[in-house]
Order: C-alpha cells, then structure tokens, then sequence
C-alpha cells in the first residue's frame, strides 16, 4: 500500500464538477443511510497508479454501523461499488477510515 507521501497518489476531493464517476455518490449514499451522524459522511477519491481509492470516513461513532458485525456491512458496500464500477486497467476499493 502507498504511503501517504507517495508522489504515485492524486488526491482530490469529490464534491466538485471534476470528481469520478457516480461511485463516490452511490458510497455517500449508502454511509448515509446507515450512520446516526450523516452530515460528519465525506467520501474522498484518491487516484493511485493501479487503483481508484474511494475513503469513506463518518463519525467515528459511526464506525461500527458502516463496517458490521464481522464486517459484513462493509463487505456489503465494496460488493456493489465493484458490480457498479466501469470496467479498467484500475481497480476500484473502498477504504473506510478510522
């Protein structure tokens, strides 16, 4: 995984007109529904070399609500945004931040 100082990584915010496709959208609004907290939701798109890295960070009361019992939820949401993403070199992931 690359560091944070890694020179291969272009972090930009989705919120504006020149964000990725609708994934970032769709992982919105599927924390949202799911934490206590939804105005503390931020979805950031980090481009990497070989992978679009989607973090998601909520509340960190929140946390358990988006990861699930053993991880089931968090499992749940990176197997739509995979069934959702555009086919390409690049893998897609979804990084829920502590």
């Amino acid at each position: 995984m690359a560091t944070p100082d890694d020179d291969s990584r272009d972090r930009r915010p989705v919120d504006g007109p020149d964000r990725g496709p609708d994934l970032a959208e769709l992982i919105r609004y599927l924390a949202v529904n799911l934490v206590d907290r939804p105005d503390e939701v931020r979805v950031e798109l980090v481009e990497e070399r070989s992978a679009n890295v989607y973090e998601l960070e909520v509340a960190e009361a929140d946390l358990g609500k988006v990861i699930g019992r053993g991880g089931k939820t968090a499992r749940a949401l990176r197997t739509v945004v995979q069934a959702v993403a555009p086919r390409s070199r690049k893998r897609t992931l979804v990084e829920i931040l502590e």
